[in-house]
């Protein structure tokens, strides 16, 4: 079902409660008022797929902040949209649930194909133009699903659940996050470990940039790291304050810009950085505002992404925010 109506999109119901001078959003469009669940931003910034709780799932166009189609895994359901991904070319996105996978057309807003998952999905992305979705499980693998067709092309195996996982742009290269402490970085077509890389504890997030040439791996109550794909080592570690380690602050969210040269990072605790790879400075932050009195209050950062001409942050509170 399509909607024609334009979210309150201003902050007069959020609360600004930084006590220092970190940036605010310079815009804000709210998605969810019961908060969200799972959040997907397409390459460009230019779309936003919402799994509320309780209402459902969503696709948003941003750039005029309307809400396009409700997305839902079964009729008169609000599904308890898990994981979603966007295809790079802007044509195909898919939720998955615990044990479901719709993959839809952003054209027509219809659900293209139904699948039961093979086990239950922990996180997913698609190849570039959506022929199949790399897919995070619980049963201690990854696997490239072909999402149009059905059936397991290839499995990636870790010893423990897969929590994240992340493609190169033209999907020839993968990187797995798993519980098992590892992050592996996989040639997609033979199925071969390229690089192990260890952390002392479970891996809950990744990213690689679009040629395939560096990754982030990063662990909670550890470090973060940049790793040179080629030569298979570390470049640098991103800068985390001691107090965050300790709490367990780790990242929440993660992508590179398209030439690889910075990095757009979320974190539980409203914060956004944007880093320059080469030497992992920090060039800018934000805070993402709480909401004044009406729950859901916490906003983690949930998903990240480079627009032309500004920043985009989707916060757990329920907000899409511009950054700039």
């Amino acid at each position: 079902m399509k909607w024609n109506w334009m979210a309150a999109c201003s902050l007069a119901c959020l609360s600004l409660v930084a006590c220092d001078n970190t940036p605010t959003p310079a815009a804000s469009v709210e998605v969810a008022n019961k908060g969200i669940l799972s959040a997907a931003l397409s390459d460009q910034g230019d779309y936003a797929l919402i799994g509320s709780i309780f209402e459902g799932g969503s696709l948003w166009r941003l750039t005029d902040k309307e809400r396009l189609y409700d997305w839902n895994h079964a009729k008169d359901e609000r599904s308890t949209i898990e994981s979603a991904a966007f295809s790079a070319d802007g044509r195909w996105a898919a939720t998955a649930t615990t044990h479901t996978i719709v993959f839809w057309s952003l054209e027509t807003g219809q659900a293209a194909r139904f699948w039961n998952a093979p086990a239950e999905v922990l996180d997913i992305a698609l190849t570039p133009t959506g022929d199949y979705a790399l897919l995070g499980l619980v049963d201690s693998t990854a696997v490239m699903f072909d999402i149009k067709r059905g059936g397991i092309a290839r499995t990636f195996r870790h010893d423990n659940r897969v929590r994240k996982v992340a493609l190169s742009a033209d999907g020839k290269i993968a990187i797995t996050g798993s519980e098992d402490r590892t992050a592996i970085v996989w040639d997609v077509a033979s199925g071969k470990a390229l690089h192990t890389f260890n952390h002392a504890e479970e891996v809950q997030m990744v990213a690689i940039t679009n040629d395939g040439s560096k990754a982030l791996s990063a662990a909670k109550y550890d470090k973060a790291v940049i790793w040179d794909l080629a030569a298979g080592k570390a470049l640098r570690e991103v800068p985390l304050a001691g107090s965050m380690v300790k709490r367990g602050l780790r990242f929440t969210a993660a992508r590179f810009s398209a030439d690889g040269s910075q990095l757009l990072t979320g974190r539980p605790d409203q914060i956004v950085q944007l880093w320059r790879v080469d030497n992992m400075t920090l060039i800018k932050e934000w805070r993402l505002p709480k909401r004044d009195t009406l729950q859901p209050s916490g906003a983690a950062v949930m998903a990240v992404a480079f627009a032309e001409k500004h920043f985009v942050a989707v916060a757990a509170n329920g907000f899409v925010h511009t950054l700039k």
